[in-house]
């Protein structure tokens, strides 16, 4: 498999090896990316969907649809959402007891970075599962079982 069709295609199966040369490249290529400020957020969003399809072709290989990926997607948002909740009850308890702001604002912060964490937990759990299961043997609905090595 070529880079092109690595990096740009949802179809078809890819193995371990091709799944973190690809993460890593793309993960660096963030990195660096990210120290010019607006250009980095460009090339995030660019890489996204490079991302998505590397994903996908893994998921492929592991004999799943490629909508696993949104699990981790969806949860994060979802955990935020649950922050800001908790954030609006501590609130609405202090406004109603008159207690201390001081003590909301302390709760209200370890809400936000105990989901910030946790969904950090989980796209890393999530990516450690795509990267590290074995693939079906043989060929299945996605296409032929993929070969090792990458192609330059």
């Amino acid at each position: 498999m070529d880079w092109k069709t690595l990096m740009f295609s949802a179809d078809g199966r890819i193995g371990r090896q091709a799944f973190w040369i690809a993460w890593l490249m793309l993960l660096g290529v963030n990195v660096v990316a990210g120290w010019v400020p607006v250009i980095g957020n460009l090339v995030a969003l660019a890489t996204l969907y490079c991302f998505v399809c590397i994903y996908t072709k893994r998921l492929h290989d592991m004999g799943k649809s490629g909508w696993w990926q949104a699990l981790p997607i969806v949860l994060g948002p979802l955990m935020l959402i649950g922050s800001a909740l908790w954030l609006g009850f501590g609130a609405a308890a202090i406004a109603l007891n008159g207690g201390d702001p001081e003590l909301f604002a302390l709760a209200g912060a370890g809400g936000v970075v105990m989901s910030l964490l946790l969904g950090f937990l989980v796209s890393i759990g999530f990516t450690l599962w795509v990267g590290c299961s074995e693939g079906q043997t043989g060929d299945n609905r996605w296409g032929d079982q993929p070969l090792n090595a990458v192609a330059v």
